[in-house]
C-alpha cells in the first residue's frame, strides 16, 4: 500500500541563517513520528539575494523530497506562498511553514492526526504571541475586525499555518484570484474544520522581512477581498450626512423666514462644512479606489509569479 503524501510549503527570502534548521526539523518529524507518510517540502524562494538558493540547491541534491521554486523577483509573501501551494501534490498540504519556525513544525503530527479523524481543514490558533505588546494588540484587533466584517466564518487568531485535505486544495484551484488571501480562502471553500492552539514564537534567526507597510497592505487585502463592509459603511455614512444636511437646511430656512437669524454670513461655518465634506468625499473615493484597484489587478490576468527555475519537479508536477 502506497504511503500518503504530505506537502509542506515554506516561503523564503534571505533566510540563509535558518533555512537548514527548517529543513532538518521537518525531516526529523517524518523520520520519526510521521514515518508512515511520504512528504514533499516545497521551498518557494522570492529571489533571495543571500546564499539561501545555494543552500536549497544543495539540500535538494541530497534529498529528492525537497522541491525548490525560485522566482525571478520578489512577488510578495502571499503570491509566493500561494504559488507553492498550487504546485503541491500531497493528499494533505501544510499551507505555510515559515522558514523562521515561528509556527512550530512540532504541531504537524497533531494536524495530521486530526486530518486522519476526518477533518479537511486543521488550523493553528495563535493563542499566545512572543512579540511586542503593540504588535500583539494590533494583530488581535485586526483578526477580530476581519472575523466580524467578512462573510466567511473565520475563527480569530488564525493565520496560514493550516493543514488542508486535497479536496480543499482542488476547490481552491478553481478560485481565480489575483490577490490570494489563503487564510480566509480555505474557510470560504467550506468543509469540516477544527483548530489547535499553540504559541507563536520569536524568530530564531534574523529579522522579519514583513515590515509594517507590507502588513498593512496584506491586512487591507483581506478585508477588500472578503468583505463589502467598507463600501456599505460609506453608503450609510453618506446617507446620514445627507439627511443631517437636509434637516439643517430646513432649520436655516425656517429661522430665516421667521426672522430669528443674524443677517451676517456664517463664514466659519461654511469653511468647516467645506473641509468636512471634502474630507468625507476623499475618504470615500479612497475606499472606492481600493476596490477598483482590486478589480484592475483581477482583469489584467497576470501570472501570480514568474519563476526563474524549478528543482526536483518532474513533468507530471508542472
Amino acid at each position: 500500500m502506497d504511503k500518503k503524501l504530505i506537502s509542506i510549503v515554506t516561503p523564503c527570502f534571505n533566510e540563509e541563517a535558518g533555512i537548514s534548521d527548517c529543513y532538518n526539523a521537518v525531516k526529523e518529524i517524518f523520520d520519526s513520528e510521521l514515518a508512515l507518510y511520504d512528504y514533499e517540502h516545497i521551498f518557494c524562494d522570492n529571489s533571495s539575494t543571500d546564499n539561501t538558493v545555494n543552500i536549497l540547491k544543495e539540500l535538494a541534491s541530497k534529498n529528492k523530497s525537497i522541491k525548490v521554486i525560485v522566482n525571478s523577483r520578489n512577488f510578495g509573501i502571499f503570491k509566493n506562498t500561494y504559488n507553492g501551494v498550487m504546485n503541491a501534490n500531497g493528499d494533505a498540504v501544510i499551507l505555510l511553514l515559515p522558514a523562521d519556525l515561528q509556527d512550530p513544525p512540532s504541531l504537524i503530527p497533531s494536524f495530521v492526526k486530526q486530518w486522519e479523524l476526518g477533518y479537511e481543514i486543521v488550523y493553528g490558533i495563535r493563542a499566545t504571541r512572543e512579540e511586542s505588546f503593540l504588535l500583539c494588540i494590533s494583530r488581535k484587533f485586526y483578526y477580530r475586525l476581519l472575523s466580524r466584517l467578512t462573510y466567511v466564518n473565520y475563527p480569530v487568531d488564525v493565520g496560514d499555518f493550516q493543514l488542508i485535505d486535497k479536496c480543499v486544495l482542488n476547490a481552491m484551484k478553481k478560485i481565480d484570484d489575483a490577490q490570494p488571501f489563503m487564510r480566509l480562502m480555505t474557510f470560504d471553500c467550506g468543509f469540516k474544520s477544527t483548530g489547535i492552539k499553540y504559541n507563536w514564537s520569536k524568530r530564531k534567526h534574523g529579522k522579519s522581512k514583513n515590515n509594517l507597510r507590507h502588513m498593512f497592505d496584506q491586512g487591507l487585502n483581506g478585508i477588500i477581498s472578503f468583505s463589502g463592509a467598507p463600501l456599505r459603511l460609506c453608503l450609510i455614512t453618506g446617507f446620514i450626512i445627507s439627511t443631517i444636511s437636509i434637516l439643517y437646511a430646513i432649520y436655516i430656512f425656517l429661522i430665516s423666514v421667521f426672522g430669528k437669524v443674524d443677517s451676517q454670513p456664517g463664514v466659519p461655518t461654511l469653511l468647516v462644512a467645506m473641509f468636512f465634506f471634502a474630507g468625507v468625499q476623499l475618504t470615500f473615493l479612497g475606499v472606492l479606489g481600493e476596490y477598483i484597484f482590486a478589480i484592475f489587478n483581477q482583469v489584467r490576468r497576470k501570472p501570480l509569479v514568474i519563476e526563474r527555475e524549478r528543482i526536483n519537479f518532474n513533468e507530471i508536477d508542472s
